[in-house]
């Protein structure tokens, strides 16, 4: 089991337009069913947490089952409908808070991953206590000038793989070290 930050980034390091918009994503092809694909990394996972940000995008493109009935946690201070097998917590200020919504997850995942699905700086945050154990970073072959940065934060990564799927770069990485 390992925490893992799974997400899309363009070549000048931004995983969304300054809008949080991830369309741009799309404009490129890549084989879901082959390596570090989508259709690959989903069946690893058995919990998931995001950013309010995140789950805003996912409503709006109508993606909210999107997360296939894992248990997951969206960090917010926004008002949001429930939904089964979400939970939506404001305890993303507070590290004890997280480190105990992070233990959750693990326990809810069993013998599967914990996925970090969105937000650059909930990811930074999450590495900075020490509870993520690998970046996933798939290279769109586009640059956006300006939005929400890959990492926020100090995170020290050890190259374990690489691989190219369609038109992306796909990377894992090791996080080594982090710095708030």
């Amino acid at each position: 089991m390992a925490t893992l930050f799974y997400t899309g980034c363009s070549l000048d390091g931004f995983i969304a337009t300054r809008d949080h918009d991830l369309t741009w994503l799309t404009t490129r092809s890549i084989e879901s069913e082959r390596d570090m694909g989508y259709g690959t990394f989903v069946p690893r996972i058995g919990a998931a947490v995001m950013g309010a940000s995140t789950w805003q995008w996912m409503l709006d493109a109508g993606e909210s089952a999107f997360m296939g009935g894992v248990p997951t946690v969206v960090l917010t201070h926004r008002e949001f409908e429930p939904v089964e097998g979400m939970r939506f917590t404001a305890a993303d200020d507070d590290d004890d808070a997280l480190r105990r919504i992070h233990a959750g997850l693990v326990v809810a995942a069993g013998d599967k991953d914990v996925w970090v699905v969105g937000g650059g700086a909930l990811a930074a945050r999450l590495a900075g206590l020490g509870l993520v154990d690998e970046f996933w970073v798939q290279f769109a072959p586009v640059t956006l000038g300006e939005g929400q940065p890959l990492c926020p934060g100090h995170v020290e990564l050890r190259l374990l793989d690489v691989v190219r799927n369609g038109d992306f770069v796909c990377t894992r990485y090791a996080v080594e070290e982090s710095r708030p």
